[in-house]
């Protein structure tokens, strides 16, 4: 038995320039950014998008000590990771770590949006970073 995840949250895009990647998807998407955020907690600044119900997340670092900074030194611009709605984060990663997935967070934290976030490290789902949000 898994997860109750219930559905995408959204998808996480590491680059390197909001001020050049928000036209690209803004054309690409035929909408506009509904929403820029700095989130100091993660060393980021994130521009958001609604598709059809599910959310692209652009992420910029903001320091070169960000996780984004650091993703985009060794991979490059790209997906970053999935997160998925849960109805409780912390129970979550507690399930997850019961059923032998590695967990990056062992406690949710406040992250994007005001969500209660918790991520799994990738070596234990395929190397694609896993994030678990919700709203308690």
């Amino acid at each position: 038995m898994g997860l109750n995840v219930s559905g995408i949250e959204h998808i996480g895009i590491a680059v390197k320039s909001l001020e050049k990647s928000i036209p690209i998807f803004e054309s690409l998407l035929g909408s506009k950014c509904y929403k820029l955020e700095v989130v100091e907690s993660q060393n980021v600044r994130t521009a958001f998008f609604d598709v059809g119900g599910v959310k692209l997340e652009l992420l910029e670092s903001i320091s070169e000590s960000s996780p984004i900074e650091k993703f985009i030194n060794k991979r490059g611009e790209g997906i970053h990771h999935i997160a998925l709605k849960v109805e409780n984060t912390e129970n979550t990663l507690k399930e997850a770590s019961k059923l032998g997935f590695d967990l990056i967070d062992i406690h949710s934290r406040v992250g994007a949006d005001n969500l209660n976030i918790g991520f799994l490290n990738p070596s234990s789902t395929n190397k694609v970073l896993i994030e678990f949000t919700s709203e308690s």
